[in-house]
Formats: structure tokens, C-alpha cells, sequence
């Protein structure tokens, strides 16, 4: 059977992988950082209704500029924000997609820190986009004058600031954003696919927009308004970023079926976000069990926790899906990620982790 490396693929991408994570039918599924709640029962009976009304347009092209839900955008992101300030996508992995077609490429370089999003280097690959992984501080903080050191030692013509970070669930210090965005010259972008879990009251980094016209703030739905399946991602940039994207994105690429479900979860965002709460709760409650436990959680704003002190991080991950509670190997030494789920779920996953707490994991891996 023929392999795609038999095939005349570009030299660049030869023995990468695709990104994924296993796909497992599980009772308990926390390994892919999904809202583990369902939407309320009357927002997707609205959802429904609006699709359906969609459904009568589906011979006429939808929107191209999507402007109606470029308003709802708007409106739900508040700070002043005005629709020709807003870009929306197939999920945000398309956003940040169209924004290295635009402003990366052959001769171009992309700065993230590492661990970061892996899809960051792949997206970087997939435009010809040199990627450079630049380090951490202790614990997988970041601070101002290690993100600034880096662009000075590198001066890259894109910076991913993953906020909080994918997949440490590391909070960024506004400062840093602030000092990322004032030294450097190209395009910054701020994924904040998380935000809604940080802390009440954290600055996002909408604040800092106004006068900086290279800095953009990358959100998902996928995250906290539970909407993960419906594929819907968006940015606030200065208005000459939206233009520039523009230049790359494929014709109505936002179908009215997207567009319509999109404008129904917004319409009912008080309702959608009221579970954010619970979940915060749940990673709170993580936290504090597996450190009672003996392991190492690290500091999260996000609606997972990394964990350190794992002696075999895949024994210990198989031993959990035995017991029906699916999370993550990232590949980080001595660590695993879970999300934090439904009370329910959360209890399964601590109930099952206690039976291999680190005297018992050091038997699992013997």
C-alpha cells in the first residue's frame, strides 16, 4: 500500500504527524479539554430554530462578511469594540490559520513558548513559516523579561502568546502581554481560547488594542460555550487586520448553518456561561486533591489541570482508562493532563487516580 511519504509531499512536512488525541469511547472522557456540560435544553431548542430557518437559504451563498454575527462578536466582547474590529473562522485553529497566510510565510519567522499549542508549529509549517520554540521560566510561568528576551534574541515576524497556556493552563501576566507587544515588530497574537476561565477580574488583553495596531486577541466558542462541535472561532484586531485577512480567506467560508448557531449561543451567553463557574470550581477542586494525593499540579486559569510527580506518565494513563476515565499524555516528563468536567466526572477521575496516588504509581510502572 502506497504511504503519503511516497508521495511528492512537500520536503518540509516529511515525517511529521497530524495532530490528534486518542478517540476513545469512554464513561469518562476528560482528554481533550472539551465543556464536558450540555447546552441548556430552550438554547438548543433556539439553536434548532435558527438552523432550521437557515436551512430555507442554503441555495443562495451565505454572508461573505458575516456581518450580523461580526456584531454579536462585538457586542459580547464589549471594551469598544466595533464589528470592523472582528474576524471569525472554523474554529480558532482557522483564525490563527488565515493570520500566518497573511502575515507569515516563505522567509518569515513564528516565536511561541515552549510547551505551548502544538497546533502553533503545525499551522507555522503548513504556510512555510519558520517556527521557533523559545523557553519558559520555572513552573511554565512566563515572565515579561524572558518573553522580551526572546524577541530581542530573535525578532520574529509573529509571537504566540497562548493565554492561559495550552497545555500547562498557565495564566499570562498582562504585563508580559503588555511588554511582548510593545517590543516587537510584527504581528502579536494573544489566544485566549480559555479566558472566560481565568479568574474574575483578570485584565484580557482587549485592553491593551487600542493604539496597538500589530496586537490581536484570538477567542474560541468551543471552550466555554460548550459549542466545540460547532467549529467557531474569532479575533479582535486594529480594522487593517481584518482587511489583510481577508486577502486569504477562502469565499464564504462561514456557512449559514455556522453563522446561524453561532448568533443563537450569543443571543443566549448569559445561559451558555453560567456553567463556567461550576467548571472553575471543579479545576479548583482538582487542584487540591491531587496535591493531597502527592502529586504536583501547576498553577491553571484554564478549564484543565497539568499535574507533575508521575513516575510513568503512560502506565499511569493506561491504568485510568482501564478504569474508564480517559486524560492526557502531552509527552511532558513526569506529567498528565485532565479537564475538569461535570462534579460527576470529576469525581470519577479523582476517585480513580487516588488507587495509584505516587507510592502506588511507582508499582504501576515496576
Amino acid at each position: 500500500m502506497t504511504s503519503f511519504e511516497d508521495l511528492p509531499i512537500r520536503d518540509d512536512l516529511r515525517g511529521r504527524t497530524p495532530y490528534g488525541a486518542p478517540q476513545k469511547v469512554v464513561p469518562v472522557a476528560l482528554n481533550v479539554n472539551e465543556n464536558t456540560h450540555p447546552i441548556p435544553e430552550d438554547v438548543a431548542h433556539d439553536i434548532v430554530a435558527r438552523v432550521a430557518a437557515a436551512i430555507l437559504q442554503l441555495n443562495r451563498y451565505p454572508d461573505r462578511e458575516f456581518t450580523e454575527l461580526r456584531e454579536a462578536f462585538a457586542g459580547y466582547l464589549g471594551h469598544g469594540l466595533g464589528p470592523e474590529q472582528i474576524w471569525a473562522a472554523n474554529g480558532s485553529n482557522e483564525v490563527l490559520q488565515h493570520l500566518l497566510q497573511a502575515f507569515g510565510g516563505p522567509g518569515r519567522r513564528a516565536l511561541g513558548f515552549s510547551p505551548t499549542y502544538s497546533m502553533y508549529s503545525l499551522l507555522a509549517s503548513g504556510t512555510g513559516t519558520e517556527w521557533i520554540d523559545a523557553p519558559r521560566d520555572a513552573e511554565y510561568e512566563l515572565s515579561a523579561e524572558t518573553a522580551v528576551a526572546a524577541i530581542e534574541q530573535h525578532d520574529p515576524d509573529l509571537v504566540f502568546l497562548c493565554a492561559p497556556n495550552n497545555p500547562t493552563g498557565t495564566p499570562v501576566p498582562i504585563e508580559t502581554v503588555r511588554a511582548v507587544a510593545d517590543a516587537a515588530r510584527g504581528i502579536v497574537i494573544v489566544d485566549e481560547a480559555y479566558f472566560e476561565f481565568t479568574e474574575p477580574g483578570a485584565p484580557s488583553a482587549l485592553t491593551l488594542l487600542e493604539g496597538r495596531p500589530r496586537l490581536v486577541v484570538s477567542r474560541t466558542m468551543s471552550k466555554a460555550f460548550a459549542f466545540a462541535g460547532a467549529r467557531v472561532g474569532y479575533l479582535a484586531a486594529d480594522p487593517a487586520v481584518i482587511d489583510a485577512l481577508r486577502l486569504v480567506r477562502l469565499p464564504y467560508h462561514l456557512s449559514v448553518l455556522t453563522q446561524a448557531a453561532a448568533l443563537a449561543a450569543l443571543a443566549h451567553s448569559d445561559e451558555m456561561l453560567a456553567m463556567v463557574d461550576e467548571i472553575r470550581g471543579q479545576r479548583e477542586r482538582i487542584e487540591r486533591e491531587l496535591e493531597r494525593l502527592g502529586f504536583h499540579p501547576y498553577r491553571s486559569g484554564s478549564n484543565f489541570v497539568l499535574f507533575g510527580g508521575v513516575d510513568d506518565p503512560a502506565a499511569l494513563w493506561q491504568a485510568l482508562l482501564e478504569q474508564g476515565v480517559l486524560i492526557r499524555d502531552i509527552g511532558l516528563p513526569g506529567s498528565l493532563r485532565v479537564s475538569a468536567g461535570t462534579e460527576a466526572e470529576t469525581t470519577a477521575f479523582l476517585e480513580a487516580i487516588a488507587r495509584f496516588a505516587p507510592a502506588a504509581a511507582n508499582r504501576i510502572g515496576s
